[in-house]
């Protein structure tokens, strides 16, 4: 190979000593500089041990790590039709810019997606559609145990920390979520400035690290945690046990991201991995979860209190439920996360592989409450790839009360789906701590965009259920979401899936209910033996 790379060279050198003799002058300088930066980058191509291509094709290789680089954007401009992208197609993609920037959102000439393909899904229209509500409806979260319940929107901005998100996507998102008139997840990230500044109406996420309420030796201060739950803006309060592209491992904000700034903010070292826990050490027990969910609303004043997670077995849920019956006492709200969310660092295994999908865990989460009678008193929420009118009617339909979005809301802010969150280089200033890339985020321009796309979507939804029949988001049944099973076969969601009836569990748990019913502890997150 090294006599490749001197008779490649001594070819370049003859052509450039030519062309030099034909020019000559300032050119003959540049193409001097550039025949030596060549000589010297083929010679450490040869010597260097890490790149085997570029040891047996020295200076040529390069450009299969050009080529390796520039891969996503060819994939994603050139490539990929505007129907099969992931995690988010083109057409979603151009559906939330247009909504944001406040431009139509018609197509024309049809459908591009294959409408006989086995697993598509459809809503039911009804013949005698109904008028579109003057206000679209919105969710009363606080049940009987809560003394200053909230008014939710149907669609929210989900969870997203300063730390993952810069400091400017922050204030446009909450100057957006106030002008709007719906609520704001702080993330695990801790409670800031920059969520407060705004006015926007805020739900405080607390994990497993206590980011803003812990204290030295990063446990939970209920102290400090009374202390700022008492702000106006705070609305609600959410307690994270997992999340959808990471369940069971914990967050991970990568040592690049964590500034001076953000470790002041969260108490921890700057310039260093930020890890939470995978598990709580405040409670071990599903009856100490149910505890200490009460205790954090009575510490908060009486505001609504609940818990999200992605949910893995559905032992854990009914152990959960058991908890909240043997306690008397419950959370206001669950927001149950999917397997398809995410919006920063997780590992791949986790990301392709654990947790249960949106549909299958807000079906668990809404059966399993309505099974042991405390649905009424308990609302949910669905986040996980949450973009569209249609994505929200769908998860009111499998059990949802409200829906919560993040990387559309991201969008929202000028995303282009870089996907290099962890990286600390977003091209367009959403999830970076670089100064100089957050510049690029103008925060009155991006929250008025949030405002746009928030206001178009759930009106969006809104008209859909008014095309299904209903004005209502509890009046959406299960026959109302239909599936293509097969070539030939269309099922209903009601004929699908197991629906439990209230209190069904309690009074006489159906056959496939049964063993995970029994295996469920209050006492434990480790189940009993099915029998």
């Amino acid at each position: 190979m090294l006599r490749f790379f001197l008779v490649g060279f001594l070819g370049l050198t003859l052509v450039l000593v030519g062309v030099i003799a034909a020019v000559g002058g300032w050119v003959w300088w540049v193409l001097v500089v550039l025949l030596t930066f060549l000589l010297l980058v083929g010679i450490y191509d040869l010597v260097q041990r890490r790149h085997s291509v570029l040891r047996n094709y020295p200076v040529l290789g390069h450009m299969r790590y050009l080529l390796e680089s520039v891969r996503p954007e060819l994939q994603q401009y050139f490539v990929e039709r505007n129907f099969d992208g992931r995690p988010f197609d083109r057409d979603v993609r151009t559906v939330v810019y247009e909504r944001a920037k406040g431009i139509h959102g018609e197509l024309s000439f049809g459908t591009e997606r294959d409408i006989y393909e086995v697993g598509y899904e459809y809503l039911v229209h009804s013949t005698a559609p109904v008028p579109e509500p003057d206000e679209p409806p919105r969710v009363s979260i606080g049940g009987p145990d809560c003394t200053r319940p909230y008014s939710m929107s149907l669609l929210n901005v989900s969870s997203m920390s300063f730390g993952a998100l810069s400091a400017n996507a922050i204030r446009a998102l909450n100057r957006g979520a106030a002008r709007g008139g719906f609520a704001h997840d702080t993330g695990e990230g801790g409670l800031t400035p920059y969520h407060l500044e705004g006015g926007g109406d805020l739900v405080w996420e607390i994990g497993s690290g206590y980011f803003g309420t812990r204290d030295r030796d990063g446990r939970f201060d209920p102290t400090e945690f009374a202390d700022k739950s008492a702000h106006d803006h705070v609305k609600a309060i959410s307690l994270k046990l997992s999340q959808g592209a990471k369940p069971g491992v914990g967050g991970v904000l990568p040592a690049a991201k964590v500034s001076e700034e953000i470790a002041r903010y969260r108490g921890v070292p700057a310039h260093e991995k930020c890890i939470s826990p995978a598990a709580h050490t405040v409670f071990t027990t599903p009856r100490e979860l149910v505890r200490f969910l009460a205790g954090l609303r009575e510490l908060s004043g009486g505001k609504p209190v609940g818990f999200k997670l992605c949910v893995g077995s559905r032992i854990d849920v009914l152990a959960i439920c058991k908890a909240m019956l043997a306690e008397g006492t419950t959370p206001d709200f669950v927001i149950v996360d999917g397997a398809e969310g995410g919006t920063a660092a997780a590992p791949l295994e986790y990301e392709d592989n654990v947790g249960l999908p949106l549909t299958d865990g807000l079906m668990t989460v809404h059966n399993a409450l309505v099974g042991t009678g405390l649905r009424d008193r308990i609302r949910i929420g669905a986040s996980g790839k949450v973009a569209t009118g249609n994505d929200m009617v769908k998860r009111l339909i499998q059990g949802a009360d409200y829906t919560n979005s993040a990387r559309a809301m991201m969008m929202a802010l000028g995303c282009i789906q870089a996907q290099r969150c962890h990286t600390n280089r977003c091209p367009v200033g959403v999830t970076t701590q670089d100064p100089k890339r957050a510049r690029a985020l103008d925060v009155a321009d991006k929250a008025l965009r949030v405002q746009r796309y928030h206001a178009s979507t759930v009106r969006q939804a809104v008209q859909l259920m008014a095309s299904i029949g209903v004005d209502e988001p509890g009046d959406l049944t299960t026959d109302m979401l239909r599936k293509k099973v097969s070539p030939t076969t269309v099922r209903s969601y009601t004929e699908l899936y197991e629906w439990l009836g209230p209190g069904e569990l309690l009074a006489d748990p159906p056959a496939t209910w049964a063993a995970d019913w029994r295996a469920a502890s209050p006492d434990s997150f480790r189940s009993r033996p099915r029998s």
